[in-house]
């Protein structure tokens, strides 16, 4: 118990702040981001501490990830309706964390079909529980109200083509990266890529007991393949593929680098915390999660 304690408390250790409106940026003509805070969650953002994708068609709506509760996938909501009048037809749910998948109820309430990968709803099935409890704190019982765990009516074991309105997407999950089941969302005709929590821009990312550091790597390295000129990461803003490179696969390398000189000088997991992250500094939470990056790390490479 007080490992899982332990482990909500890391997960969602960003400081409290009052959470702006959710922001649309428009990427293409069909193409947009929804950026939520990168701030903690809570009451006033509905667990939406995340960035969602849309892609518009002449027959409907593809939403990139749920939002993190019932009441935050209708805020979602509100702000497409601004957007389009199209219906959303599917949602898409790139991992396990919360806000990639606890609104999909509301979804499917509206019509909607919810698209994941087989590995990321086992891993919603398992962490379901803990998921709810935490957001029972973060957000509180009102916030929270109406918001069960469902999960994908279709599910896809490494690849998944879905075409709407002459639009076609690809869909690919090849390993776990910050959590099993992620996938990215390649949308070519507007050379923009979706990535869930494969990228983080201007906050640190967060490697946790479920994350897989290594794969991580390789999973970047497999999106960044096809050289997307938009990039709407998991969390922060549209980016480009330098800066997404520079937040993310380089904050891990170095991680990666410095804990494997580590372990080959006989380090131990408590000493972990002090290699040096220092170029990564300027990243938002880079206090709150980069000591506990290092001890993660430690215990996989440790055994790999």
């Amino acid at each position: 118990m007080l490992r899982i304690l332990l482990l909500i408390a890391s997960v969602f250790a960003a400081p409290l702040a009052a959470a702006p409106v959710l922001e649309p940026q428009q990427i293409t003509p069909d193409a947009w981001a929804i950026v939520g805070p990168t701030t903690q969650r809570d009451p006033q953002n509905l667990g939406n501490n995340s960035t969602h994708g849309l892609i518009v068609t002449p027959d409907g709506a593809v939403l990139i990830d749920a939002g993190g509760s019932y009441a935050g996938a209708a805020a979602l909501h509100a702000v497409i309706q601004d957007l389009t009048d199209q219906p959303v037809r599917f949602v898409i749910n790139t991992g396990g964390q919360d806000h990639r998948w606890l609104g999909n109820g509301y979804w499917q309430e509206h019509g909607a079909q919810i698209i994941a990968s087989a590995d990321a709803v086992a891993d919603q099935t398992t962490r379901a529980s803990m998921q709810l409890t935490a957001l029972s704190v973060l957000i509180g019982a009102e916030a929270l109200a109406g918001t069960s765990p469902t999960y994908a009516d279709i599910r896809f074991d490494t690849d998944y083509e879905l075409t709407l309105g002459g639009t076609t997407l690809y869909l690919s999950h090849l390993h776990g990266a910050h959590t099993p089941g992620d996938a990215f969302v390649w949308h070519p005709a507007a050379a923009t890529m979706f990535t869930g929590d494969i990228v983080y821009v201007g906050r640190i990312l967060g490697v946790m007991e479920f994350s897989n550091s290594a794969h991580w790597l390789d999973t970047f390295d497999a999106m960044a393949a096809l050289n997307p000129a938009h990039i709407v990461p998991g969390h922060g803003p549209v980016t480009d593929l330098a800066t997404a490179t520079h937040d993310t696969r380089d904050y891990l390398a170095n991680l990666r680098q410095q804990i494997a000189a580590y372990i080959e000088e006989g380090g131990d997991i408590f000493g972990a915390v002090d290699v040096d992250q220092s170029a990564f500094a300027s990243l938002e939470n880079f206090d709150t999660l980069a000591r506990r990056n290092a001890q993660e790390v430690f215990s996989q490479m440790e055994w790999e």
